[in-house]
């Protein structure tokens, strides 16, 4: 190779490397907005709770190392105990009955049934309603005295209703309902599309071996929607942990403490008792939590996966 075909065999190169990056140049500038909303709004506030944790700070005095000293408390808060409980109890009640609820309404809304548009439109509805509005009316409608679902209970002959929301004993079951109803048609629109990218021929060849309905859903159907029945879980356990809003508007916490979850109780503790040293603790635990669980879902979903 001689000079002059070296020198354009460089050239070339040189150009081709400032078209390359000249190329990651715009792609980076497209996520740049999103990147630094993120930095700003997420990743720093993160790793500021992370330290803040063994800290302590009132928000006005000069901060203090803490050391361990703020996850020692835990093992002494009623309060926080009470919380986890709660937390436990929501994400038990609330994650399996909501991927039962929106499995069974895909698997009618996939029919051909007349009007079905209509059907998913209105299921998926209160997803995409203003949750605040959501939680006032759920809570008109479960109203001890004057809810017309105590009305209705009263009519048959029901004597002493439900307090529901008002009720040390109902206030989390309602709460789970409401939730449920709010967030099933989200879910369903995910299981509707997994429903609909599963092969028909796997169903044509079960039912010319003899296979009945319920073998078809068992050894076609649930396998196929694995990826799908994961992605749910995941979601709604993660989501299931950072409840707040919801509860925050119909009960505030209350109750007593019969809905005070683990964010309502870091809000407390940091807005209210202003000990945001303690309150990022208490956040932190629950990050862990979540994350273990998430590792084990996951390792679960390959045992699934071979066992389907």
């Amino acid at each position: 190779m001689d000079s002059i075909q070296l020198t354009h065999l460089r050239q070339s190169t040189a150009g081709k490397r400032r078209g390359t990056l000249r190329e990651n140049m715009i792609a980076y500038s497209f996520i740049l907005p999103n990147l630094l909303g993120f930095a700003a709004f997420t990743l720093v506030p993160m790793v500021f709770s992370l330290v803040l944790a063994f800290m302590n700070w009132d928000g006005a005095n000069v901060v203090t190392w803490a050391g361990l000293d703020n996850f020692k408390q835990l093992f002494h808060d009623t309060t926080f105990r009470i919380a986890l409980g709660n937390t436990l109890y929501y994400v038990i009640g609330t994650v399996p009955l909501t991927m039962a609820t929106s499995l069974g309404l895909a698997l009618l809304l996939n029919q051909p049934l007349r009007g079905r548009n209509l059907f998913r439109t209105t299921f998926f509805f209160p997803y995409v309603a203003s949750l605040v509005a959501v939680a006032v009316v759920w809570n008109m409608l479960f109203h001890p005295a004057m809810g017309p679902v105590n009305q209705l209970l009263t009519t048959l002959g029901i004597e002493n209703p439900p307090r529901w929301s008002a009720s040390v004993d109902w206030a989390m079951p309602t709460v789970i309902m409401a939730s449920i109803w709010k967030g099933m048609g989200y879910y369903m629109l995910i299981y509707l599309a997994a429903l609909q990218g599963i092969p028909a021929y796997l169903y044509e060849a079960a039912e010319i071996d003899g296979a009945n309905a319920w073998q078809q859903f068992r050894y076609i159907t649930l396998p196929m929607l694995t990826p799908a029945t994961f992605f749910v879980s995941i979601m709604l356990t993660i989501a299931s942990f950072k409840i707040f809003d919801l509860i925050m508007v119909m009960t505030g916490g209350g109750p007593g403490r019969a809905t005070n979850v683990l964010v309502i109780h870091t809000y407390n503790t940091a807005f209210k008792q202003f000990r945001f040293g303690y309150s990022s603790a208490i956040a932190m635990v629950l990050f862990v939590i979540v994350l273990i669980i998430t590792i084990v879902q996951f390792r679960m979903e390959k045992r699934w996966v071979s066992y389907m």
